[in-house]
């Protein structure tokens, strides 16, 4: 498949950079006289075989990787190192911080839009910053601002972060705010497309934000992009939309696929009756491997929730052991790391024998009867047992149990973050993990059920992003993973806009016609998001198949959000022939079945990324396979995929993939059902109209 055009305004990635990989010896824990906390011994540091190195470079301002900036190894893949280094390898200061910075110089300013840092240091105004132009610093208006009648805002200068604090946010930003105008005050993009426009688009954001907020429609930007309006928020999931996969099920063809109708909420309706989680306290506690589950922890699992400090751990478990394992948020944390290590260890729950516990469900359930007396306490400890145990709860498919503890968790981090001083300093950095963990679980979770919204996207524009977590002192048992997470929080928020902008049932845009301008726009954001992505994680657009799984689930990831930016481009043409007869939309046609055939055609690549996303990926995989079932019984949309007896096998193979995840849930146990039906179905379709030889 071809990659994703950009805009010819902005170039593609050119810089080239160098892994550096900083290996470890192994890790082990000697268990041989527990549990006395004074014999602990921890040999510390992992190998990570498929994980994530920073390059010897840093971001320019213009979000792309330049070489000749080495940085001094640390246990942290995109890290935060020194600030003061020059030319020689260190970088200066720039400038005094705000108490934040001070008491952890690590930290990044509260705010989706990135700084890259720069060769000079220089104090700019937020629009001067945006455009990468000289701002003149007069006060209180630049001069172009004063010439584009735009609110001049100057931010305090502070420490300027580098690649992996400051990682791939800023494309995606870019103009938010022209959309969010376009909602609210019908400022048309149509003749401001990314390929179009003769004036930049920060330059036609400032005219039209400054213009919207004279107009009291849309309240002062806080930086590009940045509301503190949680309804003028379009990055957030709608509280309606249609883009679950049983909708698919109402549109025409497909809906021809089913004997009955099924309502859109039977998914929801199915785990809610299912049997709930049954924890025995029979099951054994065998502390024996726990030096393998660790070190699995930290290769295979933080990678994906970033969530656990590996300078910290050493600690953690000297607490847990004191006690025995058997009180305490140490505990806790301990026990849920074991849980997840194992199942780390062992690999897809999807490979595993259905009639045997699932891996690490002996730990889980021994920090299961820890989680009561943690529920009633608010604190940052507490919180992350919380999201730990959402994961585990992931992992072996119980999306509404997970939801019910994401639930907490978002009212404590709502009581914590709504007022100065409750969250003590240094639980910062873990409450910023903490905070994204919990608003992408609940966004994936909001995608697929009708649940009610907790409230913690109201917090998205005054929680930062993370930086990379303090050296306690101690050894660190593995490296601080975060370029995934921050891909990933970039990644979510734009696939929120796709739902936010074309799915929601609020939305003003009907026609195509009306959504040609956002589809470019949110088309060619997906384009910034891919190039903004550093080197190592940054994937190929060719069919090889990759042995890293970070690649491979940032990959599916992306597709899968393709697929539904062109998705109504289907509906489209299955609603009227005809419509395929325009050029553009039969090429959108083709960019979204692409896009369907890429997450379909190697369909064991998604056990990848099961441990985060096997329940979301499956209902995905359903959804783009009655997408391409559909396509098949269109002329003019069957003539844009494979040919037909290739696209059997790929349906085909799908169909028993997923029947191998049906006893894994009620919820994929009917989508089994359904995409089964629905190949039967399409089979006879095709015969009886000579669709099929």
């Amino acid at each position: 498949m071809a990659g994703v055009t950009p805009s010819p305004d902005v170039s593609p990635v050119s810089a080239a950079t160098t892994n550096s990989l900083y290996l470890r010896d192994s890790f082990c824990l000697d268990l041989s006289n527990l549990p006395d906390a004074s014999n602990f011994v921890l040999k510390s540091t992992l190998q990570s075989p498929h994980l994530l190195d920073s390059p010897n470079g840093f971001y320019q301002g213009n979000g792309f990787l330049t070489r000749g900036f080495k940085k001094r190894p640390r246990n942290m893949s995109q890290s935060s190192t020194d600030r003061e280094m020059s030319h020689d390898g260190l970088m200066q200061g720039n400038g005094p911080t705000s108490n934040d910075s001070r008491s952890n110089p690590k930290k990044r300013p509260s705010s989706d839009t990135i700084d890259y840092p720069r060769r000079r240091a220089t104090i700019a105004c937020e629009i001067c910053r945006s455009r990468k132009s000289r701002c003149d610093g007069s006060r209180p208006k630049c001069r172009l601002c004063t010439e584009l009648n735009a609110e001049c805002v100057y931010r305090e200068p502070g420490i300027k972060l580098d690649a992996g604090d400051k990682l791939i946010l800023e494309h995606l930003n870019r103009i938010e705010g022209l959309l969010h105008s376009n909602l609210v005050g019908g400022y048309s993009l149509a003749t401001h497309s990314p390929s179009g426009s003769n004036s930049t688009n920060e330059e036609l954001l400032a005219r039209s934000t400054s213009n919207l907020s004279v107009m009291g429609m849309i309240p002062p930007m806080n930086g590009l992009g940045t509301w503190h309006n949680l309804s003028s928020n379009i990055s957030t999931m709608p509280k309606i939309h249609t883009t679950p996969a049983l909708h698919l099920l109402q549109w025409p063809m497909i809906r021809d696929l089913v004997s009955r109708p099924y309502d859109p909420q039977v998914l929801l309706q199915l785990e809610m009756a299912r049997e709930p989680l049954c924890l025995g306290t029979s099951l054994s506690l065998d502390l024996s491997n726990n030096g393998t589950y660790v070190q699995a922890f930290f290769e295979r699992v933080n990678v994906w929730y970033a969530c656990v400090n590996p300078h910290t751990w050493t600690s953690y478990y000297r607490t847990a052991l004191s006690h025995g394992f058997r009180e305490g948020a140490e505990s806790c944390i301990v026990l849920l790391v074991l849980a997840l290590g194992a199942a780390g260890a062992a690999g897809s729950i999807s490979q595993q024998p259905a009639d045997k516990d699932a891996p690490g469900l002996a730990y889980f359930s021994a920090a299961w009867a820890l989680l009561p007396s943690l529920m009633t306490r608010n604190t940052m400890l507490s919180a992350q047992c919380h999201i730990l145990a959402s994961a585990y709860l992931f992992y072996i498919v119980r999306p509404l149990e997970a939801w019910n503890l994401l639930t907490s968790t978002s009212m404590k981090l709502q009581l914590l973050l709504s007022a100065p001083g409750r969250l003590p300093a240094h639980a910062k950095e873990l409450s910023e993990r903490v905070y994204w963990n919990t608003l992408l679980f609940e966004s994936d979770l909001l995608a697929e059920l009708d649940l009610p919204h907790s409230g913690i996207v109201q917090f998205e524009e005054v929680v930062g992003l993370p930086g990379g977590f303090e050296d306690e002192g101690e050894e660190a048992v593995g490296r601080d993973e975060l370029w995934y997470f921050l891909a990933e929080i970039a990644l979510r928020r734009l696939l929120n806009r796709v739902s936010h902008l074309i799915y929601s049932k609020t939305s003003p845009n009907t026609s195509i016609a009306a959504l040609e301008p956002l589809v470019a726009e949110l088309d060619y954001q997906l384009a910034q998001w891919y190039e903004g992505l550093p080197l190592p994680v940054q994937f190929p657009h060719s069919r090889v198949p990759l042995s890293n799984p970070v690649q491979t689930v940032l990959r599916l990831r992306y597709f899968a959000c393709r697929t539904i930016i062109f998705r109504p481009y289907i509906l489209a043409v299955l609603n009227d022939e005809s419509a395929a007869l325009d050029p553009n939309v039969q090429e959108n046609c083709r960019k979204c079945l692409e896009a369907c055939i890429r997450q379909l055609e190697h369909i064991t690549a998604h056990h990848a990324g099961h441990l985060p996303y096997l329940w979301q990926g499956a209902l995905s995989i359903v959804s783009q396979t009655l997408l391409v079932m559909g396509a098949t019984m269109s002329p003019s949309l069957s003539a844009l995929l494979p040919p037909p007896h290739q696209m059997d096998i790929i349906i085909d193979d799908v169909v028993l993939e997923i029947e191998r995840y049906a006893h894994l849930a009620p919820s994929l146990s009917l989508s089994a059902e359904i995409i089964r039906e629905a190949e039967e179905r399409r089979q006879m379709f095709l015969r009886s109209t000579g669709l099929k030889a």
